[in-house]
């Protein structure tokens, strides 16, 4: 009796190592056909290398991505519109300014003087939301703070 259930026990322990040895083979086989090498060692050389290749890659992609996010400040970023009468008595707002700046509130800002002889405008540098060489009228301080 007792070697009969020894017998069993053994029967049955084949029967599992049995199993997990055909689900190896049969994963080590998949892997021999996608990768199409013979060795197990040369699989993971493959997939060692194939790794390094591709972090090379993401790290080539996250410098041009810093790049790209340092050029995109450079852009026109902010506008900002101010309609004005710029003639008390007469006519309505159809004049206005217009504040085109970056991330770093440089750029310009053009004024559109509606008269009556015509459409006048005018342009004028801004560095840091200040005017470079010219002192910014109240209308195109408040483009300028619009424009945030």
């Amino acid at each position: 009796m007792l070697t009969t259930i020894f017998l069993i026990v053994i029967l049955i322990w084949v029967v599992i190592i049995t199993i997990a040895f055909l689900r190896l083979k049969t994963h080590y086989n998949n892997l021999i056909t996608r990768t199409k090498k013979d060795k197990i060692d040369d699989i993971l050389d493959f997939l060692i290398s194939r790794n390094k290749s591709s972090e090379e890659e993401i790290s080539n992609i996250k410098k041009e991505l810093k790049q790209q996010i340092n050029l995109s400040k450079l852009h026109f970023q902010k506008i900002g519109l101010v309609r004005f009468n710029p003639f008390e008595r007469t006519g309505g707002e159809q004049s206005f300014v217009l504040a085109i700046l970056d991330s770093s509130n440089n750029g310009l800002t053009l004024n559109f003087i509606n008269t009556k002889e015509g459409l006048r405008v005018y342009t004028k540098r801004i560095k840091l939301g200040l005017g470079d060489e010219y002192e910014l009228s109240v209308e195109e301080k408040k483009a300028i703070e619009k424009s945030h």
